[in-house]
């Protein structure tokens, strides 16, 4: 997660006093004045009656949210001789003044956090971060940087005295994170009971991080499958909790009860497109981003507006999105697993077994279409969920309960990152070729599936990798019929279904 240093420079000359802010500072920034005022004085410090210069360098960077407050104070502490300035290079500052001096939570505390412990491994001795009191579980999930939480400027104050030798000064304690060592809880598959086809598309798409289209009739369970694929994921590493984490923390949604989890983001079909790629001034991260690590499911999919879905085309492929405003550009991470769910036509039951469908052809046609077919080729799997009547579900036994399927998917996936250091559907170029080799007899059946169903250079890569997928869970080293075979009826045509 890229953010950004920002050091805060004050300087104290003669003339008429007043407190100018420059470092292209937004409104919530240039209120700062009035707080660091307000909570000097409350706090019984000196404020300076000069002239003061604040700077937030760079300067070309656009600053936003009142997490200033504190280093700004601190800086005309040190400006004024009230702090000692040799601990101030110890430490990193970020913290909300309130106008008794006391320190409130910010947001994007741990993406800061993750920033500072990455930029450190690069330059120079450890350096501590100082945060307000309630954010110090967030900042300190991290884990390579001292955390010292505060709750007052005053307190601050005394931990930079006691640094410098002052032995009458209370120093802060350093905090250590509180993770939960417990396993994640999802909804478990247990509870969905039949619908063996779709399950076993999840188990792949889960094991080699595949996107999936559920297309079935309304009330077969599309989304009950899809609220709990997250369950059958293989389970977090650091890198993976801290990048989650760090996105999240920018729009303040992140709790540290939520450590390591899944994330499952289901946006309305009523989404604009800056919500769900990211916008606004300052540009914040969009539905994507949130779901990053984790799952973003769009049900409903035709009835989203098509230049919304088109935005979702290059996140696919890259798992980064630019987000460009005239006066800023920012890339954000969006390493998501898409599960799609739509009807079949406009009244849901075309292809239903006992309910006649109302839709004529070209309906039909028009609904499908909806979904462009340069979207519908960076799908992996396309997966028919058929009904059930109330009497077969009356029979039918209990659900595999997600930890045995989440067992193979760990399985298989630990498989693909031994062999090639990442899951199967980030294999690129010469990789697939040197991954997913195959004999004779499985190349003739590529071609002739390629040949009649009409597929692109990308559809067929794709199709290599879920087959690689399958073999995985199979534990099987090349690639044989039967798992290409598989594969190849995922990639089937919607009017198919």
């Amino acid at each position: 997660m890229y953010a950004p240093q920002v050091t805060v420079e004050v300087h104290l000359t003669n003339g008429l006093p007043s407190f100018t802010l420059v470092g292209l500072p937004d409104t919530e920034v240039r209120e700062a004045r009035e707080r660091v005022r307000a909570a000097l004085l409350t706090s019984r410090f000196e404020f300076p009656a000069r002239r003061i210069t604040v700077n937030l360098a760079p300067a070309d960077l656009p600053k936003e949210s009142a997490r200033f407050d504190l280093p700004i104070a601190l800086g005309i502490l040190a400006a004024t001789g009230q702090v000692p300035t040799r601990t101030l290079d110890h430490y990193e500052f970020a913290g909300e003044l309130s106008l008794t001096g006391e320190l409130r939570p910010v947001r994007g505390t741990l993406a800061m956090a993750y920033a500072v412990a990455r930029s450190q491994h690069a330059v120079g001795p450890r350096r501590g971060f100082v945060v307000p009191d309630e954010s110090a579980d967030e900042a300190a999930l991290v884990g390579g940087i001292p955390v010292f939480p505060a709750r007052t400027l005053l307190q601050v104050v005394e931990h930079l005295r006691a640094d410098a030798g002052d032995q009458s000064a209370r120093a802060i304690a350093e905090h250590q994170a509180m993770v939960r060592l417990t396993p994640p809880i999802y909804p478990d598959l247990f509870d969905v009971k039949g619908q063996l086809a779709p399950k076993r598309a999840l188990e792949v798409a889960a094991a080699g991080g595949h996107s999936v289209l559920l297309v079935g009739p309304p009330g077969t369970g599309k989304t009950m499958l899809a609220q709990r694929f997250a369950g059958i994921l293989p389970p977090m590493t650091t890198d993976e909790a801290l990048e989650s984490a760090a996105v999240l923390s920018l729009v303040g949604q992140f709790a540290p009860q939520r450590w390591a989890t899944r994330i499952f983001r289901a946006p309305h079909h009523t989404a604009s497109a800056v919500s769900l790629c990211g916008g606004g001034s300052p540009p914040m991260p969009g539905e994507i981003s949130l779901a990053h690590h984790g799952v973003l499911f769009l049900d409903e999919l035709p009835e989203f507006e098509r230049r919304v879905l088109e935005t979702l085309r290059q996140p696919l492929e890259s798992g980064v999105i630019t987000v460009s405003r005239a006066a800023r550009q920012v890339d954000y991470p969006s390493r998501f697993q898409l599960i799609g769910a739509m009807n079949p036509c406009p009244c849901g039951y075309y292809g239903h077994a006992s309910i006649a469908c109302r839709c004529t052809p070209d309906m039909v046609a028009r609904y499908q279409d909806r979904i462009s077919g340069p979207l519908l080729d960076r799908i992996d799997m396309r997966v028919e969920v058929s009904s059930v009547s109330d009497e077969v579900l009356a029979a039918l036994p209990d659900g595999e309960p997600t930890r045995f399927v989440a067992e193979r998917v760990r399985k298989a996936y630990d498989r693909a990152i031994a062999r090639q250091g990442k899951v199967n559907d980030h294999l690129q170029g010469a990789e697939i070729d040197e991954v997913c080799g195959a004999d004779d007899a499985v190349q003739k059946l590529l071609h002739a599936a390629s040949v009649r169903l009409g597929w692109s250079a990308r559809a067929y890569h794709r199709v290599l990798k879920v087959a690689r997928t399958i073999a995985d869970l199979a534990e099987s080293g090349p690639l044989a019929t039967q798992h290409v075979a598989e594969a190849i009826q995922y990639r089937r045509s919607l009017r198919d279904g």
